[in-house]
């Protein structure tokens, strides 16, 4: 399935490089150049992330039931259409409008891609799918950011236009290739239910049932909460408020996230591939605890403005080297704990998780981060500590396998190989 995965990477790196061109300036583009208003901007934002809210608890069994490739070649097409509509809206009802489908659209697309790549992988080669599906999305995020950031112009509404039919162009282009590849067939349901053997047979109660999975959840709202909800939101009121760094100083800061990202992640992945899992998490959360101490530093040491610009800058550049050890850890992890007739619903449960994290996180970073400074340090402090104990406490509900993959002998559950009908049971004999 080589070719298969290679041409899903290449759609999902093309489709983060249209997000690039548009993402980072969404919210100027409603209230500046399209004159309306500061509150027309919020409320698209919001709805934006609601409309993804709306669809992702009704994705998973969408993708279990039709499969992975329709159902991400119609989220493609929504998103290219939303995209477009943005593109050219010049009121508030039509601008609302498009953001909800392109919202929607990108929201159905991550899970879509992610069981397209549990598919098409084993236990063994999912741990480097995901790490380098990270790798690309980053890698088209900056540069399309980068890109977009040269042909925008404030006083030209065509501009911004451009930017989004690009966006609706690559989102095209992400369908057209989905639509090579040759998927294997899904396998037959052999052990659909969590190890304990007491959750019922299908469906979310399967899901509410395993205790493992439930624990993944709780572990990734709060690394969700704690860092990418912070990004745009709370660690950017205090970087500006409390260590006074300049606006234009936090895009070299996120850069320089982007770049640790980029740099590091197939460094990492050789570090990490091998040690288990939970270990890993951990570890992220000792590293994302120390970045938030640097942060508290620039802001509350009293120190020259050189020394905090330098500190936040290393805040984000930390913040990229433990996400960098989070994408070949915890998204495998999600597709190893799932049955095989629930990969979509377990992927895009943990994608309601995430989108419900990244709504909540600047509502509640946002306001504690510009007018109480050293509680707000201390409070990510403290939930960056809460993701080394959780991730510990979830590594004792895991299998040796699920927990550290490279200890696992025998071909994943999700199998990209067409076994004949005649010798199905022999085989399945064979594993037991």
């Amino acid at each position: 399935m080589g070719a298969a995965l290679r041409r899903i990477q290449l759609g999902s790196a093309l489709s983060a490089f249209g997000l690039g061109f548009t993402v980072p300036y969404l919210y100027v583009y409603v209230a500046q150049v399209r004159d309306l208003g500061a509150g027309t901007a919020g409320v698209v934002l919001a709805v934006f992330a609601m409309a993804a809210l709306a669809v992702l608890p009704f994705t998973g069994r969408a993708i279990d039931r039709r499969g992975p490739l329709p159902v991400l070649i119609v989220a493609a097409g929504a998103s290219a259409v939303g995209a477009a509509a943005l593109g050219v809206s010049g009121s508030v009802w039509s601008a609302v409008l498009s953001a909800a489908l392109l919202g929607a659209g990108t929201a159905v697309i991550q899970p879509a891609l992610s069981t397209m790549l549990v598919w098409c992988s084993s236990t063994s080669t999912r741990t480097r799918a995901f790490a380098m599906q990270f790798f690309l999305q980053n890698l088209g995020l900056g540069i399309g950011g980068l890109l977009g950031g040269q042909l925008v112009d404030v006083t030209s509404p065509a501009s911004f236009t451009v930017l989004f039919l690009i966006e609706a162009a690559m989102f095209v282009v992400l369908g057209v290739i989905a639509s090579t590849v040759r998927m294997p067939r899904a396998p037959s349901i052999t052990d659909a239910v969590p190890a304990g053997g007491s959750a019922p047979k299908a469906g979310l109660r399967v899901l509410l049932s395993h205790r493992a999975m439930l624990q993944l959840c709780v572990l990734g709202f709060v690394i969700f909460f704690a860092c990418y909800g912070q990004f745009e939101s709370g660690l950017a009121a205090y970087s500006t408020e409390a260590a006074g760094i300049k606006p234009s100083t936090l895009g070299l800061a996120l850069a320089a996230n982007t770049a640790v990202i980029v740099a590091a992640q197939f460094v990492v992945l050789r570090v990490v591939e091998r040690r288990r899992r939970s270990r890993v998490i951990a570890g992220v959360g000792l590293i994302w605890a120390f970045a938030w101490i640097v942060a508290g530093y620039a802001g509350l040491g009293h120190g020259s403005q050189t020394i905090a610009t330098a500190a936040m800058i290393s805040t984000y550049a930390l913040f990229g080297l433990g996400e960098s050890m989070l994408s070949p850890t915890v998204a495998p992890l999600v597709a190893d704990l799932a049955p095989e007739s629930m990969v979509g619903q377990y992927n895009s449960a943990f994608a309601l998780v995430k989108q419900l994290a990244l709504a909540v996180g600047p509502a509640v970073g946002g306001p504690l981060a510009a007018s109480l400074h050293g509680p707000y340090i201390v409070t990510f402090v403290l939930f960056s500590l809460g993701i080394t104990v959780l991730a510990l406490k979830l590594g004792r509900r895991l299998t040796p396998v699920q927990d550290n993959p490279s200890l696992a002998a025998q071909p994943s559950r999700v199998v990209a190989v067409s076994i004949p009908e005649g010798e199905a049971a022999p085989a399945a004999a064979a594993v037991r």
